[in-house]
């Protein structure tokens, strides 16, 4: 660089230099290092790629966080990630990296999409219907054409609607059956209650049919004793 005024040129104004100069160095340097370290991480991304591809999830899993590793702000990386997870049935943990897949704030508004959607797929799976729902509408808000997140906003709110109402039944029916066991308690205690010496139904009928088993035996034996005595008379005469 030329100055051309060497004569009014000060302390302060070659430093101003200087440090313009060290700033662009460090620029320079940071741009590089960044650009090496996406390469890498872009390598890293590829390979986890083609080992999903091959439904080698697990494998892939270890690709991505290598890359995320080298560039913990790459959206491919975080989104990747977050498949991979929800492949491996870990669906809190794909979860997360779809938030931070959403965090980033891609330009670009179908990946934006995307993580909603994927996020939507990973709640509704982990059984968390209501927040799914909210995840969807986040999705087609951003991409209103897409049919397949409709679809699946829709099939969410199904579900949450039978869920709802399948409650309510089980409500119901509890409050039916506390109501019946409440009427039947109710009912026995309006039964007189008999005195506990008193003798059962059986017992009195079992007692009645003796007696009238011991008046039989004692008719007979009368019986038998008139039938002697005539004899007897018959016999003496």
């Amino acid at each position: 660089m030329i100055l051309k005024n060497r004569n009014n040129f000060k302390f302060g104004d070659l430093q101003k230099i200087i440090m313009k100069k060290f700033s662009l160095i460090i620029s320079l340097a940071l741009l590089m290092c960044f650009t090496v370290a996406a390469q890498q991480e872009s390598f890293d991304v590829r390979a986890g790629n083609k080992l999903y591809k091959s439904e080698k999830y697990t494998d892939a899993e270890v690709a991505y966080r290598k890359g995320l590793l080298k560039n913990p702000k790459s959206f491919e990386a975080n989104y990747n990630l977050g498949n991979a997870l929800f492949k491996q049935g870990k669906y809190a943990d794909a979860l997360e990296q779809y938030k931070n897949a959403i965090a980033l704030k891609p330009n670009e508004k179908p990946k934006l999409a995307a993580s909603f959607h994927n996020a939507g797929n990973a709640l509704l799976t982990d059984k968390k219907i209501e927040e799914s729902i909210d995840a969807y509408k986040m999705a087609l808000k951003v991409n209103p054409n897409d049919n397949e997140t409709r679809y699946n906003l829709a099939y969410a709110q199904a579900l949450l609607k039978k869920q709802q109402q399948d409650k309510n039944k089980n409500k119901d029916d509890k409050n039916k059956d506390q109501q019946k066991e409440d009427q039947q308690k109710q009912d026995q205690q309006q039964q007189p209650q008999q005195p506990k010496s008193q003798m059962s139904k059986e017992n009195a009928q079992q007692i009645l049919d003796a007696l009238m088993q011991d008046e039989k035996n004692a008719l007979d034996k009368a019986k038998k004793q008139q039938v002697r005595g005539k004899r007897s008379a018959e016999k003496d005469w």
